[in-house]
């Protein structure tokens, strides 16, 4: 049996170019979704998949985060005072769901560099990684999925969607095979990073957002030559730990938001708010004028 998946990393040392200006004084990370940072639904996805142990790695500028996730005595103190205990429990809960600690990677090379600054929080473990520019939301937690299927094949695993050809450009293109017994579960044997033309792309199979991988993906990290963009990338890693280790990829269940699109960020915000307790139908009330102006 494949050991247990406990420790997730998130990089979020983007500097959210796609998002300005609002990304000039704030992570994008903390860009809300009705009332939550996006960073949040990260955090909460990785607990409720039974992830006990995390870390967020930032850059210069990112203090914002980890002041969310820290104590707050005077706020606290207020709220008891006036009698907001459903505030003070949700703000407590927010330091004790995990134990989340923080890393700077002092000079931007690429994610496939972010994630090596994780290998002595990892040590030699199995772990999770979380995009800090994807949230997806839906009833079964994907990391929870992609954690399930590296205990059963004790294989790296990647979370995939099909999406159109120009989308998987943009990012990564799978070479998928069928995996016996599996609906969804497939043996990934090759990937590459931002294809140019249409017609090399392996697949309209690409990575959106989560990844779980064995502790040899550090050692093949330091091995990486700079790739797209000059950086280091993860995709060329993953690429590698395919050819020689073996790779899944699940086709997970879950809507993903591009929070470092300004187009996926209200996309979340209108899902979110149509279902949210507290303003579900006052916004409804609201889209049904503005729809009906359209």
């Amino acid at each position: 049996m494949s050991i247990k998946v406990r420790k997730a990393v998130i990089p979020a040392a983007g500097l959210g170019t796609r998002v300005l200006p609002a990304s000039k004084a704030m992570p994008k990370e903390m860009l809300p979704i009705v009332d939550k940072p996006a960073i949040q639904y990260i955090v909460e996805e990785a607990v409720n998949s039974g992830i006990t142990d995390i870390l967020i790695i930032t850059n210069r500028g990112k203090g914002d985060i980890e002041n969310h996730f820290d104590r707050a005595p005077e706020l606290e103190a207020r709220l008891l005072e006036a009698g907001r205990r459903d505030a003070y429990e949700q703000i407590i809960n927010l330091t004790t769901m995990a134990n989340i600690c923080f890393v700077r990677q002092k000079v931007t090379r690429g994610l496939g560099h972010a994630v090596s600054c994780a290998r002595s929080f990892v040590g030699n473990e199995p772990f999770a990684i979380l995009f800090g520019d994807d949230v997806i939301m839906g009833d079964n937690p994907v990391t929870a999925q992609l954690c399930q299927a590296y205990e059963k094949y004790g294989l790296g695993v990647v979370g995939t969607k099909e999406m159109s050809p120009e989308t998987v450009m943009r990012g990564s293109s799978l070479k998928l095979e069928p995996l016996d017994g599996e609906t969804n579960i497939f043996k990934c044997t090759d990937l590459v990073e931002k294809v140019r033309r249409v017609e090399d792309l392996l697949s309209n199979y690409t990575i959106l957002g989560r990844v779980v991988c064995p502790p040899e993906i550090f050692d093949i990290l330091d091995k990486t030559p700079p790739g797209t963009g000059n950086e280091i990338q993860l995709t060329d890693a993953l690429a590698q730990l395919a050819k020689t280790q073996g790779l899944t990829a699940v086709d997970f269940e879950g809507k993903r938001y591009d929070m470092g699109n300004k187009l996926g960020i209200l996309q979340a915000t209108v899902d979110v708010a149509l279902t949210h307790p507290e303003v579900s139908e006052g916004f409804k009330a609201y889209l049904k004028e503005i729809v009906d102006k359209l």
